[in-house]
């Protein structure tokens, strides 16, 4: 793994996705390391049809021209180091305290003429309003450049300050979520970066309007521990993946017998440190 930014940036980072609601942290892997990491997340694609789980899901793009793959850390190694990651880890634990969970762990790559789907927030999702403090976060690991071209997700920026959709609404004078494309702007970052966004920013995906050029993302989504994973982890994973899992990841990821009874205290000054 590339030695990747420095604690000052890190923090750096932090800080703005505390303040703005979304972080770019770029130079987080090499070049290479991000090409190897497209590599293997198209190998997993062909995998996962391969188990018979499809990458088009109708109920999320308008086409196929998004490939989503789910249940990455089943489907190679390298996965189940990036949910880890200590850049990674360092964001999810400034925002969401030390005691967080990993609720999902799936990619999205945007071929050309691929859509946008419906837009949301990712807390609004799991968790009912008022949405008073921060819930969950997505760490989105960029394999590709990503531009407003090739679909480059689009957010709202500060719109996790709104603790309710009506006042989403009131304060960009529309009536319906899709409305708000119109105040939505794309993320933009070189190959290698992470994008930390709160799961209160409302967003959608961006449409790859290129002729030849994919936008491949991984969206690890980090939780409260209060809240119900997306991901049934206990069951999805191989009992060899699950065996690998150091105590920490093992915690992240619900593995043992219990979660939300202050295992998560333990983190960095316990059993689990």
């Amino acid at each position: 793994m590339n030695a990747g930014p420095t604690p000052e940036d890190v923090a750096a980072a932090a800080d703005r996705l505390c303040r703005d609601g979304v972080a770019v942290l770029p130079g987080v892997l090499t070049a290479p390391e991000a090409a190897d990491a497209l590599d293997r997340l198209w190998a997993a694609a062909d995998e996962s049809r391969r188990q018979g789980i499809p990458t088009f899901m109708p109920v999320l793009d308008p086409n196929a021209h998004n490939v989503r793959v789910f249940n990455l850390i089943a489907l190679d190694p390298l996965f189940a180091e990036l949910i880890a990651h200590p850049v990674a880890d360092a964001v999810a634990a400034a925002l969401l305290g030390p005691g967080y969970i990993v609720s999902n762990f799936t990619a999205n790559i945007a071929r050309p003429g691929s859509g946008s789907m419906a837009v949301h927030s990712d807390l609004a999702i799991v968790a009912p309003e008022p949405w008073t403090a921060p819930g969950s976060l997505n760490v989105i690991w960029c394999l590709t450049d990503v531009t407003a071209e090739n679909g480059g997700t689009l957010h709202l920026p500060g719109s996790h300050r709104f603790a309710t959709m009506a006042e989403v609404f009131a304060a960009y004078d529309v009536d319906r979520p899709e409305d708000l494309v119109a105040h939505m702007v794309p993320f933009e970052a070189p190959a290698g970066s992470i994008v930390a966004m709160d799961g209160r920013v409302w967003h959608t995906s961006g449409r790859n309007v290129t002729a030849a050029e994919d936008r491949a993302l991984l969206f690890a989504y980090y939780a409260q521990p209060w809240l119900r994973p997306q991901w049934n982890f206990t069951r999805s994973l191989p009992a060899d993946v699950q065996a690998a899992c150091n105590p920490v990841l093992r915690y992240r990821l619900g593995l043992d017998h219990s979660l939300n009874t202050g295992d998560g205290e333990l983190i960095g000054r316990g059993p689990l440190g």
